[in-house]
């Protein structure tokens, strides 16, 4: 039964910190925007990081369940590193150029410096910066804390 219970905590409690970010995400730009996007449920970056809190709630159950000297965390914490490494850097990166990419392009266009170019809007929101990765770790720790204490 034990087995059980540390692989139904290893499967969802990541699935239901990302649920509780994505959204907490819909819900913080329909404040934000005044609209609500449904599309928010499904997209990446923004306020919480969802991949954060995904992450960090495995690497949580993980080291609950068999320690933080076992291997099993060392493999889970290193992957979640490599995630909201990922989230902060590579992808915050990747969006900012898109956003400059999104200005530049329509410029050459009117000026038609560029002929024939089948232009399209890229999107800019891809990573996260530190507070959005914090506040979804915080997220994928507690919700997994909350599981593993419950279930143990």
């Amino acid at each position: 039964m034990s087995e059980f219970l540390g692989t139904y905590v290893f499967i969802s409690a990541p699935v239901i910190a990302w649920m509780i970010c994505q959204m907490a995400k819909t819900l913080y730009y329909l404040y934000a925007e005044r609209q609500l996007n449904v599309a928010k449920l499904f997209d990446a970056g923004g306020m919480p990081s969802s991949h954060s809190a995904g992450v960090i709630a495995l690497a949580t159950a993980v080291g609950y369940q068999y320690g933080v000297a076992s291997p099993l965390f060392a493999i889970a914490a290193m992957f979640a590193a490599v995630v909201v490494y990922d989230a902060t850097n590579l992808r915050r990166s990747a969006g900012n150029h898109a956003q400059v990419l999104n200005r530049i392009i329509p410029e050459l266009l009117r000026g038609k410096m560029v002929r024939d170019f089948d232009f399209k809007v890229l999107k800019e929101l891809l990573g996260h910066n530190q507070i959005e990765v914090f506040i979804g770790g915080a997220i994928g720790f507690f919700v997994a804390y909350a599981m593993v204490v419950n279930l143990t």
